[in-house]
């Protein structure tokens, strides 16, 4: 039998992880980990996944997904997860740096996941890289901390997962901002669908949805991967065709009446976390959040003094004041969430869509975001639906809406 090496790093949002990747990928971590010196590794992380998803676009040709006779941007989470495995492993590589291989999977695809990976270890050995302390895999017997000062042994892991999975953190006292304008709204009812069917060809996506957000709700809406949550929020955002013809309001107008999606999307506050991606360029981390009132990418055009003053009171509330001048994308990813939570909620929307706002964040960070989404939540009009596979510890949604996939398409029901 092939003698493995297991390990695990522990990491923070302010950690480099590109350079702890790269340091691992080129036996650069001298004495830290001599035992993989040498050796041929790979790297299973979003950015990988990310670049094999536009590789299959660029040549029209699925490399990953084969077996699934689709390409891999149209597999769930949990599907893509499992093809990029098993593509790498097809490699043959000495070993397999795992990147928080358990963000953004349900408890059912984590299971598979983790079935995969536990029948591997016997063979190739595992870096495992955590951010979420309680996704460390247990059959893991020595890790390290990283920081700018390279790898820490952890001598008592289970007693540094326990410290670290207790943290809470709250956001400052500090009242959140006025809105710049009151939103004058028909009825209560933001969004209403009503025996709601969607298919794409043949297949259902989802079934007869009945589901109502009103003024002022703090929803969550779960499901397992593929069960239909994001073609619902595409529904609700008006870029989803499919919505036409459909018994569907939206902020008191039944879809295809003649609203525009325009006019749609100024009455949402929207965050994703790769929307990240979007804000690459040199602007600042004010000039993003201000860009929250015009619903641009950047901001392209002089702001108000109260644009520019209820700004700088958002980034008083998460503690960011000092950072205003400092361009958004040299943030650490905890700083970057925290803002687009910020820049989403600037101008008050009724409705604030939250898509796995939780995504990649540290167990402090996650703390930091889960506070002020329920201080929102506490203190606004704003209604608030947070997207997640995961019931997130410390958040107090009032309703939940569970989507449970069929051979028929997904149906929903309020578990809460």
């Amino acid at each position: 039998m092939e003698q493995t090496n297991h390990r695990a790093i522990f990491l923070s949002n302010s950690a480099n992880k590109l350079k702890l990747t790269q340091l691992l990928l080129g036996g650069k971590l001298g004495d830290s980990l001599p035992e993989f010196n040498g050796l041929k590794g790979v790297l299973f992380s979003s950015i990988s996944l990310a670049e094999f998803i536009e590789e299959e676009a660029l040549h029209e040709e699925w490399i990953v997904s084969k077996q699934y006779n689709r390409g891999i941007r149209n597999l769930s989470s949990g599907e893509q997860k499992k093809a990029l495995l098993a593509y790498l492993l097809y490699q043959k590589p000495d070993y397999i740096i795992l990147d928080n291989p358990m963000d953004n999977l349900d408890v059912a695809s984590q299971a598979a996941l983790l079935g995969m990976i536990t029948g591997m270890v016997a063979h190739t050995s595992i870096i495992q890289l955590i951010n979420r302390h309680r996704d460390y895999l247990p059959f893991i017997t020595e890790a390290f901390e990283f920081n700018d000062d390279g790898l820490t042994p952890i001598n008592d892991i289970d007693g540094y997962i326990k410290c670290h999975t207790s943290i809470q953190k709250s956001i400052a006292n500090a009242a959140v901002p006025p809105p710049i304008k009151n939103y004058v709204l028909d009825n209560k009812e933001l969004v209403s669908f009503k025996n709601v069917t969607v298919k794409y060809e043949e297949r259902v996506i989802v079934k007869e949805i009945s589901w109502t957000i009103n003024a002022g709700e703090f929803w969550q809406l779960v499901g397992p991967n593929g069960s239909g949550k994001t073609t619902l929020l595409t529904m609700i955002n008006g870029d989803n065709p499919k919505a036409y013809n459909q018994d569907l309001t939206l902020f008191g107008k039944r879809k295809g009446t003649g609203e525009t999606v325009w006019e749609i999307k100024q009455k949402i506050g929207y965050l994703t976390p790769s929307m990240t991606d979007l804000f690459n360029t040199r602007h600042t981390l004010e000039q993003m959040i201000i860009s929250g009132f015009m619903d641009s990418i950047g901001l392209y055009k002089l702001p108000s003094d109260i644009q520019v003053r209820l700004a700088d009171e958002w980034l008083e509330l998460i503690e960011m004041i000092h950072l205003k001048k400092k361009v958004f994308c040299q943030l650490s990813l905890g700083q970057q969430r925290l803002a687009l939570v910020a820049r989403a909620m600037v101008k008050h929307p009724p409705l604030l869509i939250l898509d796995e706002a939780m995504s990649g964040l540290d167990d402090y960070n996650a703390s930091l975001v889960t506070n002020l989404i329920n201080k929102i939540a506490a203190e606004s009009k704003t209604a608030i639906l947070y997207v997640s596979h995961r019931i997130e510890e410390g958040l107090l949604p009032e309703y939940i809406f569970e989507l449970s996939p069929s051979e028929n398409g997904s149906t929903g029901k309020v578990i809460k």
